[in-house]
């Protein structure tokens, strides 16, 4: 294998769980030469990694209009068809993603029908690889590369992982203090913990940060914070945050990017679970645990209306919390 193109467009947390494949590849093929097409957003999670040679922007909203995908659909598949790939791997699973899986030609691999998010995706791989839909992520996503290039995987490996970013150790920890960063946001409101303000005071004599990203989660984060010793973590590139989360002791945290970047750069977390299946979407270390509902969740069949997340205890988190930071 010489040219091996990855499509993972988004969001940061799919794109943080696909990052073992970059490594993977390198191992197995280490003069190949490995693109990534990726959406902007996740754009920096990818910059910069060793393994990874070129990456491809996919602006998706430049596509919105019909004068939009006039003016960018050429100079897009130009670019992507200005290397000759041996493969063409969608780890998505979408339409869109196998859209552009397409544009390269015949050699394209990804889920199969019972196996894909998105059903009609699967018509359009020329090669297609079953694996149930719920296994954990990161093992589908090494399983469909380890099919499309020959190569096995031990699950074990994954645990041995290395760090996935360079870390420039920017954030020093003098306080004293154990250091907690907690993420208290995500992208719908029913895989959002409101507790937090307890779980902070449960973890009195920590130094404790909340981070946000909109100005409407900052009105929210210091809301939580407010009457605690918890501070309000300045808004960061995803650089600084990755090398913030690295100086951290402890990130706590919904189903989001932020907690599965502590999971990338081998620092400890807790992840709270309500209405998403904990196995799928997380992988379970000695220091990277979940909290969930203990619920049976098919991942085809989300109730967004489900808010069982704000029954998970705060002095459950907190215990789990102190196990984590006390060794």
């Amino acid at each position: 294998m010489k040219n091996i193109l990855v499509v993972k467009l988004s969001a940061i947390g799919d794109v943080i769980h696909a990052l073992p494949v970059s490594y993977a590849v390198k191992e197995t093929f280490p003069d190949a030469h490995l693109t990534w097409v990726v959406e902007p957003t996740a754009y920096d999670i990818l910059a910069g990694n060793p393994c990874i040679d070129n990456i491809i922007l996919f602006e998706k909203k430049r596509f919105r209009t019909v004068r939009g995908f006039l003016e960018e659909f050429r100079p897009f598949r130009h670019e992507l068809r200005a290397r000759k790939y041996d493969a063409a791997l969608d780890l998505q699973g979408l339409f869109k993603s196998a859209v552009v899986a397409k544009l390269l030609g015949k050699e394209i691999y990804g889920f199969s029908r019972e196996s894909v998010k998105e059903k009609i995706a699967a018509r359009l791989y020329r090669h297609k690889f079953k694996i149930d839909y719920n296994e954990n992520i990161i093992v589908r996503n090494l399983s469909l590369v380890g099919y499309a290039l020959n190569f096995s995987f031990d699950k074990s490996e994954i645990l041995k992982k290395s760090p996935c970013f360079e870390i420039c150790k920017k954030f020093k920890n003098e306080s004293g203090k154990k250091r907690v960063l907690i993420a208290a946001f995500a992208s719908e409101e029913s895989k959002i913990y409101d507790k937090f303000k307890d779980v902070i005071r449960l973890l009195e004599g920590c130094e404790i940060y909340l981070c946000y990203g909109s100005e409407s989660e900052k009105t929210r984060a210091e809301a939580i914070i407010s009457g605690t010793s918890a501070k309000l973590l300045e808004k960061l590139s995803i650089k600084d945050m990755i090398d913030f989360i690295a100086s951290c002791d402890l990130v706590i945290g919904n189903d989001s990017g932020l907690t599965h970047l502590a999971w990338a750069v081998n620092r400890p977390s807790i992840t709270l679970f309500g209405n998403r299946p904990s196995h799928r979407n997380a992988y379970v270390t000695d220091k990277n645990l979940v909290v969930d509902m203990g619920k049976e969740i098919d991942a085809r069949s989300i109730d967004k209306n489900d808010f069982c997340i704000r029954e998970i205890y705060p002095e459950t988190v907190a215990n789990f919390a102190k196990r984590l930071l006390n060794g």
